[in-house]
């Protein structure tokens, strides 16, 4: 996948509808407020890039998953009102996605203002990349961004589909950022290098482990998805979550790793819990040790001890999911105390990266934003990235060598 495209800074825009797709998926509460406007401020740069240079941006986005139907609760308006907020200037908002009046009200911007689309999702045409409705979205922008790094792994019609009608397809500055340092840990790392890999289930970063076992130094393994591991090992696992059909895959994983010499460090202790519950009993247990009617909710002590001095010599690191039921205070200590461990290296120095999904959300909870070199703000576009797939949203941008 080739990874120089054409940035926004070296395109025109003075003048031009620019048909900018953001990652504007935003979590909202019960009453339809934004509960974290984290997506939206990193899409500020490109939006405010694209306004300083005569540009009038068209904003596309999805929300949710309303499987290409209208649902009110999922419309992008609060995302219409917050952004007009965060740049103080005219958002317009098009409750129809295409069709002749969205392109009336395109052509009718002026400098400084944005239109807004409703949510893409709403068309059935977006996730099926249906043609037609690639066409008809294409009539919004004279030119097209893409600055949403999150939705890249993604062939729909606003990420894939559109590019065919645009000669010139640039990156946004997000999406610069997002390749540069994804780039940076999986092709060119400065060693020590660790993975840490947590998370529910091994499904979905089986490809990702088999390309980093020849590239780190060590990969240390917690969440759920570790007893998948044990019991690929002969570890008595209780009636911990385990992914049966995956055993082969992990058999795999350990085989590899032990032939490329990475160490695969899987947790020695654990906080064991009766039931998914912050209101279960629990006790730290070793890991051959967790009893029928026990399940494993977070890494124990000792595991966070040795964890953190392998984490103290790393020079970068690459983090995806948490290591344990960090939503319950009773099981959260071992992915808090391994975040505020990976901030001290960055303090120190280390190129640390956060490989999106529920690791920001434990990041946000800690209070440590602001500790690491970079948060992506895709978990399942950074983790095909670091597995080395082509991501369709990338491979559709102008290739610089082309222009």
């Amino acid at each position: 996948m080739n990874l120089n495209k054409l940035k926004i800074t070296d395109t025109k825009l003075k003048n031009k509808r620019i048909f900018t797709r953001l990652d504007l998926n935003v979590p909202l509460d019960d009453e339809c407020n934004i509960a974290d406007d984290y997506r939206i401020v990193s899409a500020l740069p490109t939006i405010k890039y694209i306004l300083k240079n005569g540009g009038r941006p068209i904003i596309a986005s999805h929300l949710g998953r309303p499987k290409g139907t209208v649902v009110p609760k999922l419309s992008l308006k609060p995302v219409q009102k917050r952004l007009g907020d965060l740049l103080s200037t005219e958002v317009f908002f098009a409750k129809n996605i295409v069709g002749d009046d969205v392109i009336k009200i395109s052509k009718n911007l002026k400098d400084g203002q944005i239109l807004l689309l409703e949510n893409l999702r709403f068309n059935p045409g977006e996730k099926k990349n249906e043609p037609e409705f690639s066409k008809q979205l294409s009539l919004l922008g004279d030119k097209y961004v893409n600055d949403a790094f999150g939705t890249a792994h993604r062939a729909h019609s606003s990420v894939s589909g559109i590019t065919k009608f645009y000669k010139e397809r640039a990156m946004g500055f997000l999406m610069e950022k997002e390749i540069k340092w994804l780039s940076y840990a999986s092709k060119n790392p400065e060693k020590p290098f660790i993975a840490v890999l947590g998370g529910a289930k091994i499904k979905g970063k089986i490809d990702v482990i088999m390309n980093l076992v020849p590239k780190v130094d060590t990969i240390l393994i917690g969440g759920a998805m570790a007893f998948t591991f044990l019991l690929a090992q002969g570890a008595k696992v209780g009636s911990s979550l385990i992914d049966i059909e995956k055993l082969p895959e992990a058999n795999a994983i350990l085989k590899y790793a032990i032939e490329k010499k990475t160490n695969f460090v899987l947790p020695n202790d654990f906080v064991v819990g009766t039931e998914f519950s912050n209101d279960a009993k629990t006790k730290t247990v070793e890991k051959n040790e967790i009893e029928e009617g026990w399940m494993g909710l977070d890494i124990g002590s000792l595991t966070i001890k040795i964890f953190s001095q392998a984490i103290l010599s790393a020079k970068t690191i690459f983090w995806n999911g948490p290591l344990g039921v960090f939503e319950m205070e009773k099981f959260r200590k071992g992915t808090m105390d391994i975040a505020n461990v990976i901030s001290q290296v960055t303090n120190k120095g280390a190129i640390t990266v956060v490989g999106g999904g529920d690791s920001v959300a434990a990041v946000k909870m800690a209070g440590l934003e602001k500790s690491f070199t970079h948060i992506s703000t895709g978990g399942g576009a950074s983790l095909e990235f670091m597995a080395e797939k082509e991501l369709p949203g990338i491979v559709a941008l102008t290739d610089e060598e082309l222009l």
